[in-house]
């Protein structure tokens, strides 16, 4: 057993950047086969990477420590070298370097599931922990990466959440798939081959094949709305592209033709033609639901698009006549088939026996729906009739166009198909005495729900379906994609099934250790007090994700396949025919929790009241973590303040990169590609009363340190801001409350200022240095106030692990964001700049633009007008190059007491445009941004003057140059013109 007193490696030291690389891996696309996070969608999920590494490193004590067991050190001797790279060799120190190579090795998925890997990783585990197998609580444990990695290493896990599909989701991988083995593959296997056989018998005559043998695998749908121009009248099909392949040529794409008649409304045809250039193919005719009549060019405003799809129930279905023929409604554009030998792709125009097939589907809906009504509504409706969240829920939008029950989320081919399958599926649960088979043939037909509702779109460019929740959110979508589910296409159910018995095939847990999965709300841990010797977990964020209405889209279609499940279920309010909403920590005003809408202080003092049920189920020897990644410091300081409330200190801190760096949000805002990973333990019940000096002396040397640390792991901007969060409150958190001299308490809050103002100060030292001669201390140097926040927020802005790939997208991404004018949130830019002295108002609308809780950095072309005045670059260049021998100094850019000067060009007296533009007091940064002004308008000579002049002034001008050309992001229009300019400098 490990002393309490012991520290863990966790708490020592963590191989941050290699496990970033391997958890960065299982986000990318496609994702590893056999990831367990291919069983079924999930929000946020926790990299099993990073999951494993942690908790290995939790239960694992530190060798360089005087109180770690010598019995471990013996033991761990001798396993390590079994595994490569890994000899640890004589002394402590290296002992502790294999130890962390082996925590970083196996933090690779192609080592999870390795048997020497996982031997030695169990027997660590034993060698530290004892024979009896720690227990391992989450309770928030969501997508179970956790849960599963706690089982990986040979320990007991106990895993709860108050989402039904979550618990689904952790019943399968730790209850289910431990106790079947093996076997599991073959029956699931052996099941869906049943299943897929019956649903493509009884759905045959709705996915009818082509009379030349190809099979349509994708129908690409539009809505429609009626264009309400005066002698107009038109349909528009509202299609945000009409391409249809872009990614590979010969390229794909519609084109259109008005047909105009003398007694109707002009029409439209369409046909499929190839592309030679892009300017060939007409642009969408939706923009930010403002529609474009293609035939007279109306536009029909947002509200009365709104109020036309909401006649139609958000659209999804065409509307027929009696004769079936289709009047309005949703507008087949193109059939995509494939040939006998699955490999050509082809695209036709749609046909009578396409839309036939579709109105057989809608009288089917209506004569299911209409059995069940007459046998007296006994039990689910066949399609999902329960209500969608009221407008205003985070990330819903659809109930603006007429979406209010989750059955008018798919067309009537998909709801059809899905009530089959649910019959079908509930046929075998009959002979699955575990239940574990058909749970997971539910789980499967849900990654074809994903990709196949009326919410999901064709991807011209991989010619393949994106899913509905490509982000934790369910947005509008004009043109949608409906696919075969019963033939072998790109998300039918025999290719979920594939990648299901993939991941079975790849999960390994030890000796079949099963695991304990709960419906429980996490201020309320069914277990008993001291009992946990880890409590890990990865908390929700505020109104970061809605996990239960996110997760209602999944619900409806589970209750149906798997009737009375026991995890599908509220357990506070059986009336409740969704997930649990009520008691769910999330932060959503719409809804109301013992008569008080669960907003911001709702949100904190249930999460307080988690954490300090986590302290209570955790042994005194025990340790914990918890992950956070909020991007806002009010965030962190509200999660951070229940953590020290609820009785836990800080003792390590570790970011760790689980987010993709190319995500374009993360080049214009505060995206955190780092989730920190705070390593606590309880804290003793007599800890001490702090000094309020002493811990402000010892702060600044600790974050530079720890600085200095990070960013030679790689972690950059604002994820290294909240990365030193953990190392600083180690010196706060350790006390029962820390007190100035005079006896007042010091809050949480006004020590995290302080923390913000020692990270600024390191961070400008090390981008702009002290300028010889300055006083002590005065960071910058000689620089003036809006040179240092624009240093400070283009290090905030970068990425972790410097960065972001240097692909051709990812230069484009950056170059558009630039052009924006990069953006943070205001509360970011207030921590930095405040402590530095910054006046955030003196430098609005000269540098910076605040608007709407944001902060933007003005690009260099939009200040063009400020320093070189109306006439632009060109008047200045020539200014300079006119009187180039002469001294620029007092025309341009002259010292604040110098008077306003004016010069003769021509025959007309003429201000030169940068003394009218604000030069009495212009900066060193002001000065910059001319030249690259200069740079950008080809203007070489007066470059060169304006360089030479600005030498003689000081090194502050180049100083600064540099700075900021390390600090712009590559691609971005800045860094192309800073890196120009520093070219011209003599030699």
């Amino acid at each position: 057993m490990i002393p309490r007193e012991c520290r863990r490696l966790a708490e020592a030291d963590l191989p941050i950047a290699t496990v970033s690389r391997h958890a960065m891996r299982e986000k990318r696309v496609p994702v590893p086969r056999g990831l367990p996070s291919t069983m079924h969608y999930w929000p946020a999920r926790r990299p099993l990477a990073s999951s494993r590494a942690v908790l290995l490193a939790l239960l694992l004590p530190d060798p360089c420590d005087p109180h770690c067991p010598e019995t471990f050190k013996a033991a761990a001797r001798a396993l390590l070298p079994a595994v490569p790279n890994c000899r640890p060799g004589q002394g402590d120190e290296r002992l502790r370097a294999a130890l962390l190579r082996f925590v970083a090795d196996f933090a690779n998925w192609s080592a999870a599931g390795d048997s020497t890997y996982l031997r030695v990783g169990r027997a660590l585990t034993k060698a530290a922990c004892g024979e009896e197998a720690p227990l391992i609580v989450d309770p928030f444990a969501g997508g179970g990466a956790i849960p599963l990695e706690a089982l990986r290493l040979g320990c007991d896990a106990f895993a709860s959440d108050l989402n039904p599909v979550a618990c689904l989701i952790l019943m399968i991988m730790i209850e289910g798939v431990p106790r079947q083995g093996r076997d599991l593959v073959q029956r699931l296997r052996d099941a869906g081959d049943e299943v897929r056989r019956s649903i493509a018998k009884e759905l045959a005559g709705l996915y009818p094949s082509d009379p030349d043998g190809k099979t349509p695998i994708a129908w690409l749908w539009a809505r429609t709305v009626r264009c309400e121009a005066p002698n107009c009248g038109a349909e528009i099909p509202l299609l945000h592209s009409f391409w249809l392949r872009k990614g590979k040529k010969p390229w794909r794409a519609l084109r259109y033709r008005v047909v105009r008649s003398t007694n109707a409304a002009p029409s439209t045809t369409f046909e499929i033609f190839e592309p030679g250039t892009t300017r060939e193919v007409h642009h969408r005719t939706v923009t930010r639901g403002r529609a474009t009549c293609i035939c007279c060019g109306g536009i029909l405003s947002v509200d009365r698009v709104r109020a036309q799809l909401a006649d139609q129930s958000g659209g999804a279905d065409p509307v027929f006549d009696s004769g079936g023929r289709r009047i309005g409604g949703a507008r087949l554009m193109a059939v995509v088939t494939r040939d006998h030998d699955n490999r050509n792709r082809t695209y036709r125009l749609p046909t009578d026996a396409d839309y036939k097939a579709v109105r057989e589907a809608r009288e089917w809906r209506s004569g299911i729906v209409d059995e069940w009504a007459r046998n007296g509504k006994q039990g689910l409706c066949p399609v999902p009739d329960e209500p969608l969240p009221p407008i205003g829920t985070l990330g819903f939008r659809v109930q603006r166009y007429g979406m209010r029950n989750w059955g008018d989320l798919f067309t009537a081919r998909q709801a059809v198909s899905y009530a089959l399958t649910a019959s079908i599926i509930s046929d075998c649960r009959q002979t699955d005495d575990s239940g574990v088979v058909s749970a997971l043939l539910a789980s499967a037909v849900d990654k074809v729900i994903d990709f196949n509702c009326a919410l999901a779109r064709w991807r011209s460019s991989s010619e393949d379906i994106g899913n509905l929740f490509g982000r934790n959110a369910l947005p509008m979508c004009w043109d949608f994609s409906e696919t075969n589910i019963v033939e072998r296409s790109y998300v039918g159910l025999e290719r979920s099934l594939g990648h299901i018995a993939k991941v079975l095939s790849e999960m390994s847990v030890a000796d079949n250790r099963l695991g304990v999965v709960q419906l429980a709300d996490a201020r309320k841990c069914p277990i008993p007090d001291q009992s946990a010797s880890i409590w890990f977990t990865d908390p929700p964020y505020y109104d970061a994700i809605p996990y239960a209405d996110l997760s209602d889209f999944f619900v409806v279609w589970l209750k149906r396949f798997l009737p009375n499940h026991p995890m599908l279920r509220d357990p506070f309010d059986d009336e409740n025919p969704l997930s649990p909403k009520t008691r769910e920590i999330v932060q959503d005003e719409t809804k109301v929790y013992n008569g008080r809408p669960k907003d911001r202080s709702f949100f904190e003092d249930a999460m307080s009241s988690a954490f300090a049920e986590g302290r209570r189920v955790l042994r005194e020897d025990g340790i914990g973590a918890v992950v956070f990644a909020h991007k806002t410091t009010e965030g962190w300081e509200a999660l951070l303040s229940g953590m020290i409330r609820g009785g836990w200190t800080v003792t390590g801190s570790w970011p760790i990169v689980t987010e993709s760096a190319t995500r374009q949000r993360a080049f214009d805002s505060a995206a955190l590609l780092t989730s920190v990973h705070l390593i606590c333990r309880p804290r003793a019940d007599n800890a001490p009363v702090g000094e309020w000096s002493e811990v402000l002396r010892r702060l600044p040397e600790r974050v530079e340190s720890w600085m200095e640390r990070l960013q030679g792991e790689g972690v950059r901007g604002a994820d290294l801001v909240f990365a030193c969060i953990g190392p600083a409150l180690e010196i706060f958190s350790r006390y029962r409350i820390v007190e100035t001299a005079g006896g007042r308490g010091v809050g949480l809050g006004e020590f995290l200022e302080r923390v913000w103002g020692a990270v600024s100060r390191t961070a400008l030292r090390q981008v702009l240095g002290e300028a010889e001669g300055a006083p002590q201390g005065n960071v910058g140097g000689a620089l003036e106030e809006d040179a240092r926040l624009t240093a400070l927020f283009l290090w905030t802005l970068q990425s972790a692990h410097g960065a972001r790939d240097e692909s051709e997208k990812d230069e484009s991404a950056a170059t558009e964001a630039s052009r924006k004018g990069f953006a943070l949130p205001f509360d970011v830019v207030r921590r930095f700049s405040q402590p530095m002295g910054i006046d955030l108002g003196r430098w609005s609308g000269r540098v910076i633009e605040q608007k709407q809780g944001r902060v933007r950095l003005l690009p260099v072309s939009e200040r063009s007008r400020p320093l070189l005045g109306p006439e632009g670059a060109g008047a200045a260049a020539a200014w300079i190059e006119t009187d180039s021998g002469a001294n620029l100094q007092p025309v341009l850019f002259p010292e604040p007491d110098a008077p306003p000067q004016r010069r003769r060009r021509g025959h007309g007296a003429v201000s030169s445009p940068a003394v009218e533009a604000r030069a009495p007091d212009a900066t060193t940064l002001d000065r910059v941004h001319a030249a690259m002004l200069l740079q950008s308008g080809g203007h070489a000579n007066a470059l060169r003057t304006l360089i030479r002049a600005e030498q003689d002034r000081g090194p502050e001008f180049l100083r600064l140059a540099n700075a900021l050309s390390a600090l712009y992001p590559r691609g971005s229009d800045e860094k192309r013109l800073l890196d120009g300019m520093l070219l011209a400098v003599p030699g």
